[in-house]
């Protein structure tokens, strides 16, 4: 059988984003969606997901215009005081392939968000970030190495 999977990034963006993916399921538009764990509206997301048993939830890793998982003291080269990522990624792409201290703080970051999806739960059905910012190589290649010591990629 032949199919198609629909998916919805940023499921926890905000309450709005939450309740069009639960209504996009519910009506057989879409198969899966894309948790953003540090998100404002994530504790939302993951209610929803619960409650849709058949909804496939990836993570969807935030290292550009959204919020960290980690405290900003921890990452401070990679987000303002409020935790938040700017969205300047061609600039962010070279610091985080020539400063190692800056790939450090990153590499941090996404085991942390690894954790936290892994904290919800929920069965993690893939993994892809906001922005497609794991097109990077050196975002790739910390999300694949991290994910396979976690055990979450095969």
């Amino acid at each position: 059988m032949r199919g198609i999977i629909v998916n919805a990034d940023d499921f926890g963006l905000h309450e709005r984003v939450n309740d069009a993916v639960a209504l996009a399921y519910r009506h057989g538009v879409l198969t899966s969606a894309s948790l953003m764990v540090g998100a404002p509206a994530a504790p939302g997301a993951i209610a929803y997901a619960r409650q849709l048993p058949g909804l496939r939830v990836g993570l969807h890793i935030v290292l550009a215009d959204g919020y960290a998982t980690l405290c900003p003291a921890s990452i401070p080269d990679l987000v303002d005081r409020q935790g938040r990522f700017n969205d300047a990624m061609a600039r962010d792409g070279v610091r985080f392939f020539c400063l190692p201290h800056v790939r450090a703080q990153l590499a941090a970051e996404i085991r942390a968000q690894f954790e936290a999806f892994a904290a919800t739960g929920l069965v993690l059905d893939h993994v892809n970030t906001h922005k497609h910012f794991h097109l990077h190589p050196t975002v790739l290649a910390l999300i694949l190495k991290i994910g396979r010591d976690a055990g979450k990629i095969v």
